[in-house]
């Protein structure tokens, strides 16, 4: 209820800070909307931004769901195998160097136009912060705990499952929420490279228009879908903290 209570002053504060601005500056509404103009478009628009809000989420979810579960495999795998870890590491890192943005177009162009180049992208953000981050803390168990391992007779399998994991599972949940933040962002890039739906598709398409109140709602929806399921993993890795 706390952290609820903390969101609600910060943009309440950021509300008050926007309207300051738009006091001071002078700026017309086609620059920078007042933020009543701005909840004014969002509520007449609410039909059409819930559609929109819709089709970024599932994007999103999705993304999720996959770069996590090939994140968790990945990193496993790394701490299994030396093998893996000499070749599989440094194509993780070069994958880093390459720009998001470099790779939308290339990804729309092979999975077209719908749903599934847009999770891609995601799935692309989020993968290398999962991946990194459980790997760090499957590679850090307690050396104490393998031993105890080695001297009871345990598997290799046996103890990856029993102690290594659930050691690792704090820095899973690291990794998970910068993967809550991450994926909208891999999301809307996506939808502004090519799409007929999603926030990222009517922002571009309010701008484009003009309608930059319209513009400011899609964007105020989108970073409070990122809030809320930032909140959501966060409580949910909270959790996993407190059973490793």
């Amino acid at each position: 209820m706390k952290g609820w209570r903390n969101i609600g002053l910060a943009a309440f504060l950021g509300i008050a800070i926007w309207q300051i601005i738009v006091w001071a500056t002078g700026l017309p509404h086609f620059i920078l909307p007042s933020p009543m103009r701005v909840a004014t478009a969002m509520w007449k628009s609410r039909a059409i931004i819930a559609e929109h809000s819709l089709v970024t989420l599932s994007e999103v979810l999705i993304g999720i769901a996959i770069g996590a579960f090939l994140g968790m495999a990945t990193a496993i795998q790394l701490a299994i195998s030396p093998s893996a870890r000499a070749v599989v590491r440094p194509i993780l890192v070069f994958s880093q160097a390459v720009p998001v943005f470099a790779l939308a177009p290339i990804l729309t162009l092979w999975l077209g136009y719908g749903l599934w180049s847009k999770v891609a992208m995601a799935v692309l953000i989020i993968y290398f912060p999962v991946t990194s981050a459980f790997f760090d803390g499957l590679m850090r168990t307690p050396q104490g705990f393998l031993d105890q391992a080695r001297i009871m007779g345990a598997s290799s399998v046996s103890t990856m499952l029993r102690i290594r994991i659930p050691a690792a599972l704090p820095s899973l949940g690291s990794g998970l929420r910068l993967a809550a933040v991450y994926a909208p962002i891999g999301a809307v890039i996506g939808e502004w490279v090519g799409a007929s739906q999603g926030l990222g598709y009517l922002m571009l398409l309010a701008n484009g228009r003009a309608k930059i109140d319209l513009m400011f709602a899609a964007l105020i929806v989108l970073a409070i879908m990122a809030v809320i399921l930032h909140t959501i993993v966060d409580r949910l890795a909270s959790k996993m903290d407190q059973d490793a």
